[in-house]
């Protein structure tokens, strides 16, 4: 099996069919990623299968000049470029009023979500991760997010870092989640240290 930085070396020599398995292997782990991401609210105006392929198709102009420094740099591009997208899906939801049946008094007075505690927890908690997994080397990035985020099986993840079996890639993941485990507990500890202060 073609690793995807060849499929693409391929696909700037003018080889489309290139293209189309490079579509296609790449969209499923984006889907998966991307599920949930999207938040209920902006569901109506753009389903998240069509935002990835959106997303993608909007992108696949800038492939010819993309340089893919790393086995997995491919999958994070199009995964930044299909969490561009659901920013800017948020935004026009958010620019929009939301419809209300007025007829429903409770449903209009009673907030049900999560409280601005319980979201600033989860939002602290998600950026806390964000900022670790910034901090680690590509390559343990790429394990982390191929099989956490992108939910790719241990053949998957062996074939988008260059590992020679799963069980090698197995172990990679491994070693990079204890990695950002602990830039998480120092980055938590660190940020402790400001609100004690």
């Amino acid at each position: 099996m073609e690793t995807t930085i060849d499929l693409l070396n391929r696909f700037k020599t003018g080889d489309e069919a290139a293209l189309h398995l490079l579509v296609e292997r790449s969209l499923p782990a984006l889907r998966r990623w991307a599920r949930g991401r999207l938040p209920q609210r902006a569901r109506s105006l753009q389903e998240t299968e069509d935002l990835v392929q959106s997303a993608v198709m909007r992108t696949l102009p800038r492939l010819r000049t993309f340089d893919a420094q790393h086995p997995g740099a491919l999958q994070a591009f199009l995964r930044q470029a299909v969490a561009n997208a659901i920013i800017d899906e948020i935004r026009k939801v958010d620019r929009r009023p939301m419809p209300v049946d007025v007829a429903d008094v409770e449903d209009v007075f009673v907030d049900r979500g999560p409280s601005p505690l319980d979201q600033a927890i989860g939002r602290e908690g998600f950026e806390r991760y964000e900022a670790a997994l910034q901090q680690l080397k590509p390559a343990d990035r790429e394990a982390i997010i191929a099989r956490m985020e992108l939910q790719q099986s241990y053949e998957e993840v062996a074939l988008a870092l260059g590992k020679p079996t799963p069980d090698a890639a197995r172990v990679a993941v491994t070693r990079a989640i204890a990695k950002l485990l602990l830039v998480m507990a120092e980055l938590r500890k660190r940020d402790s240290g400001r609100s004690g202060a």
